[in-house]
């Protein structure tokens, strides 16, 4: 399999991976921390209305989700890749962060979530993916 091929099946990868994982934590949330009474969480609209009324213990796992979602997808997609990993990982970061930035769009959170969101959970975990991987080369 060739250098350029593999490098995009570890993106793809990586992207199923940290999706499955990001996933996995937005369905156990509820039930650790359960939403304000009320709150329709399949419902885009009800999210939409009842965002006031969330606090901080709320948004643990959303961000834990993003974060740890794509430090495992960059970290899988880092493993996979035939060269260039940091860029392969990157990259996976880079389709997440998209997502969250799209996320911060439709849903009207506190700046102060959607800032730490965006800035730290993101890029920074995968490049930590990265360098988890221990393959520099």
């Amino acid at each position: 399999m060739g250098y350029i091929l593999r490098n995009i099946l570890a993106v793809i990868v990586g992207i199923l991976v940290g999706g499955t994982v990001n996933m996995a934590l937005v369905v156990v949330s509820g039930h650790i921390i359960p939403p304000p009474e009320g709150t329709d969480v399949s419902s885009i609209e009800s999210l939409q209305a009842s965002i006031p009324l969330f606090e901080p213990k709320h948004f643990l796992f959303p961000f834990l989700a993003h974060a740890l979602g794509t430090l495992v997808g960059a970290l899988v997609a880092s493993l996979i890749a035939a060269s260039r990993r940091l860029l392969v990982a990157m990259l996976v970061g880079v389709f997440f962060m998209m997502g969250g930035l799209a996320n911060v769009l439709v849903l009207p959170s506190p700046a102060w979530f959607s800032a730490l969101d965006l800035l730290g959970a993101y890029l920074p975990m995968a490049w930590l993916g990265w360098r988890l991987s221990g393959r520099k080369r």
